[in-house]
């Protein structure tokens, strides 16, 4: 089961991990939550989770090309 947890997680792009990281709240609760406003708002949620999704992802692109590798030089 935690295989699958992990699976999930690194395909979905982290943002509920990352953001009980940070918040100090289980991912898990998050989730919940998440999922609770979608089905009550007719997914309008998923809008802002894929904003942040891209957002993060941002994030890591300018951390690596400030920081480049031996090989991308």
């Amino acid at each position: 089961m935690n295989r699958l947890r992990y699976l999930v997680e690194s395909q979905a792009f982290g943002v509920c991990s990352s953001v009980g990281e940070r918040l100090g709240i289980s991912a898990s609760s998050i989730r919940l939550y998440f999922i609770y406003t979608s089905c009550l708002t007719m997914g309008s949620p998923l809008v802002l989770y894929l904003i942040m999704a891209f957002w993060m992802n941002f994030g890591k692109h300018l951390r690596r090309h400030q920081n480049p590798t031996v090989w991308e030089l």
